[in-house]
């Protein structure tokens, strides 16, 4: 099959294009930075608005909107004063496999930032939802994904106490918790996994360090071990502007 215009598989079709032929004026001038954007190096500052507006010969504000979709697309990020190219985003693979492992593979750093660790009675909710004993003593780890340094979502993990007593004293916070459970011997069986989007709440925004506008990309996971057990239940919220997910299907 011939694409459009030499378009690549998986882009729009005709480049986003409606057959008439009518386009805003700012997504014109997004098509152009785009391109702009494509050849340059990551962390490469773009022209102000100004200079822009002046190139394309249209308002600064609509430079404004083309570059603020490109910046929620994850193509460009802002840096201080300026706006700059981002680099490509992190692919994580839909898989019983850790954070860690998934921005490894891309030969990125993982890290992570403890938020909270409390211990409480398990509410009827999670119990409900896990499978967990109402009112017994849950484990809620929260931390800050990094890679490389960069904010870059937000983990809960909810995890009964008797499965990890020592978790406060025997986990490095700035480690995988998978790792830290097969070196207890617990396996993982099976998961059951939601993905939405949503906007982060101004709270999570402040903490991944991003606009409250910018698009979040929310996984809910259950997971049981290997003998069906319920093991966690986490809530894992990812910058849609850094992150995409992969899978692999079979018929």
């Amino acid at each position: 099959m011939d694409y459009p215009n030499d378009q690549a598989p998986g882009a729009p079709v005709r480049s986003g294009v409606p057959e008439h032929g009518r386009i805003p004026k700012y997504y014109a001038v997004k098509a152009r930075i785009d391109d702009l954007v494509g050849g340059l190096d990551e962390g490469r500052p773009i022209p102000t608005e100004r200079d822009l507006s002046e190139a394309y010969g249209v308002a600064r504000e609509t430079v404004r909107q083309a570059v603020r979709e490109l910046v929620l697309e994850g193509k460009l990020r802002r840096q201080g004063r300026s706006t700059v190219v981002a680099g490509p985003k992190l692919e994580q693979p839909l898989s019983l496999v850790s954070y860690t492992e998934g921005v490894r593979r891309q030969g990125r750093t993982p890290g992570r930032s403890l938020v909270t660790l409390d211990r409480f009675p398990c509410p009827d909710a999670l119990a409900a939802e896990t499978g967990l004993t109402r009112g017994e003593p849950v484990w809620h780890l929260e931390r800050v994904l990094l890679a490389d340094e960069e904010r870059v979502g937000l983990e809960s993990t909810y995890v009964a106490v008797a499965r990890v007593p020592d978790l406060d004293t025997g986990f490095d916070p700035d480690s995988s918790f998978y790792a830290y459970l097969q070196e207890l011997g617990i396996a993982f069986g099976d998961a059951d996994e939601r993905i939405e989007t949503v906007l982060a709440t101004p709270r999570e925004a402040l903490l991944i360090g991003t606009p409250p506008a910018v698009p979040m990309l929310l996984i809910h996971r259950v997971s049981r071990d290997t003998e069906g057990r319920p093991l966690e239940r986490v809530r894992s919220l990812y910058r849609g502007d850094r992150f995409s997910f992969t899978t692999h299907l079979r018929g």
